[in-house]
């Protein structure tokens, strides 16, 4: 098991290990090892930037070196036009960003199904991370083969009785249509007392989706902290995505300080960083 601080003699510390750059505009730095090449890529749940204009979240994110993201309604309303889609879309695309889903995306109603959908087709993606109420998810299913647009379920844990781990999640989507799977929260699984790696590997076929973060405990009073202070086996999940050959993106829900959020993200980016390259 390696430590925190071997991580991040690989990858850097805080800031300096999310590739932030020195006041003198030069790299800080540099990674003299061969990089572990993974399938999996890391992004940027849209959460994180809650409290920040598109504008800001594009900065933020070029700080940390991250360029995938999900976005989140607060940045692209549901009720937007196409024009105005297309606007929010290519702000990011202009500032280096990939939007690869959108989501979290509750839905209550059939009508809010629907424009889920319209919704990720007109943003261009092809993934929702969503949590639909249980009664819909026959509904969910035609819509999944009708825009051919993949469904993660996005788990809550002990907060929400809807969908609190990946065993609900898989319950009720293992025999339906393979494009309908899990978004796993790997800090949402613990405080609801499971194992993510354990999650991770019994039901990697239908993993489409990770929400990277830590906790300080295994219960519902657990707080989000940096990656790598808290109690989730960083590694483990890592060797748990290699061994079920992931491919989607592991995207950094950060929870904590979200009016000023950029050291958190950077030290957990960095920390991450530092655990993919270190087998």
């Amino acid at each position: 098991m390696k430590t925190r601080r071997e991580f991040f003699k690989v990858a850097g510390t805080g800031l300096l290990a999310a590739g932030v750059s020195s006041a003198y505009g030069a790299p800080v730095f540099q990674q003299a090892q061969e990089e572990v090449k993974d399938l999996f890529g890391l992004g940027i749940a849209g959460y994180t930037f809650r409290e920040f204009s598109v504008e800001q979240s594009i900065e933020m994110m070029k700080r940390v070196q991250v360029s995938n993201l999900s976005v989140k309604d607060f940045h692209m309303p549901y009720n937007s036009t196409p024009e105005q889609i297309n606007s929010v879309i290519s702000k990011f695309r202009a500032g280096g960003v990939n939007v690869y889903a959108v989501g979290v995306v509750y839905m209550k109603t059939e009508q809010e199904v629907d424009r889920a959908f319209e919704y990720a087709k007109l943003a261009g993606v092809k993934i929702i991370v969503g949590a639909p109420d249980y009664a819909l998810i026959p509904y969910v299913e035609k819509k999944v083969k009708q825009y051919d647009i993949r469904l993660a379920i996005h788990n809550h844990g002990p907060d929400n009785p809807l969908f609190p781990n990946a065993t609900d999640i898989w319950n009720n989507i293992w025999d339906k249509d393979k494009r309908m799977g899990i978004c796993i929260d790997i800090g949402h699984t613990t405080r609801d007392g499971k194992n993510p790696v354990f999650d991770i590997l019994r039901y990697g076929s239908r993993i489409f989706d990770v929400h990277i973060k830590d906790v300080d405990g295994a219960t519902k009073e657990g707080k989000t902290v940096e990656i790598g202070r808290g109690i989730i086996d960083i590694p483990g999940v890592i060797g748990a995505l290699r061994k079920i050959g992931f491919t989607g993106m592991c995207s950094l829900e950060f929870e904590k300080d979200m009016k000023d959020p950029l050291a958190g993200i950077a030290e957990s980016i960095g920390y991450f960083k530092g655990a993919m390259k270190c087998k």
